[in-house]
């Protein structure tokens, strides 16, 4: 049986990591590109509702892998996928390959998760993938064997309705890598910034950003198992209820004449 793999991601129809992706997962299924038009990166999982799509087909950079680019988000791209677009529904979502590890809270910001979150919503198993560097000239094979392996093991085992996985690759040659850790999610913090410049006609505009100045590293986290060079694969589930404080909340007083409820498992 014929299984059918999307591939999306955020970095833009131009990014040179989706045709070694491509190819590589051609060996798994037949391949379908939609990825947008230009850079998505921290997009997270926006959609568009107010403007309709444009699609136009193209080729992948390299390999001439036919795809299509949309002026949507990367969300934009896997709802095309799913509700039509294409002759047959995903079997399985592949996001990336990003540039840039995507981990700890990251994944909130990141259009490449949220495009596997997308997939998850529409119960086709997803998986997200990015590499540990930023930069030119990156060599994305290592991610994109990965990607092919983890693609035939979800295809041919099955997997679980209500998670994802999100994946990032050292940037280091396949035989330099250390291996491969199952993951929890760690912790990263930034010094942002708002830098206010002004533009040749006296208006201002503003830089919003900064670098990641502190990272957890404990062991267990996709954090530490990167710094290790080794792949890191973090199951994600989208049931952000903090179950713990459920009983907690049931106990305060909330000024109500009607009993609380608690509904939470």
């Amino acid at each position: 049986m014929t299984r059918h793999i999307l591939i999306t991601n955020d970095d833009g129809i131009e990014s040179d990591a989706l045709a070694p992706l491509a190819d590589a997962l051609s060996a798994v299924g037949d391949v379908d590109v939609i990825a947008p038009e230009r850079n998505w990166s921290g997009a997270s999982h926006s959609i568009t509702l107010f403007r309709p799509l444009r699609v136009r087909s193209t080729k992948l950079r390299g390999t001439g892998h036919p795809a299509y680019m949309t002026d949507g988000s990367p969300t934009d791209c896997v709802r095309l996928a799913v509700l039509g677009f294409l002759r047959h529904r995903p079997d399985l979502i592949v996001s990336g390959i990003n540039r840039g590890a995507n981990m700890g809270d990251d994944i909130t910001y990141s259009g490449t998760v949220a495009a596997a979150m997308e997939g998850l919503l529409s119960n086709i198993p997803s998986v997200a993938i990015s590499i540990g560097a930023f930069g030119a000239d990156l060599d994305f094979g290592p991610a994109a064997s990965f990607a092919a392996l983890l693609a035939r093991n979800i295809l041919e085992r099955g997997f679980v309705p209500d998670s994802l996985l999100n994946v990032n690759v050292p940037a280091l040659p396949r035989d330099q890598i250390a291996g491969v850790e199952v993951t929890r999610l760690g912790k990263r913090s930034y010094r942002d910034q708002l830098i206010e410049r002004l533009d040749p006609y006296g208006n201002p505009y503003y830089w919003v950003g900064g670098p990641a100045v502190s990272e957890d590293a404990e062991e267990g986290t996709d954090v530490a198992a990167l710094r290790a060079g080794k792949i890191s694969v973090t199951p994600i589930s989208l049931d952000l209820t903090n179950h713990a404080l459920v009983d907690e909340l049931a106990q305060w007083d909330w000024g109500w004449s009607a009993p609380v409820e608690i509904s939470a498992g």
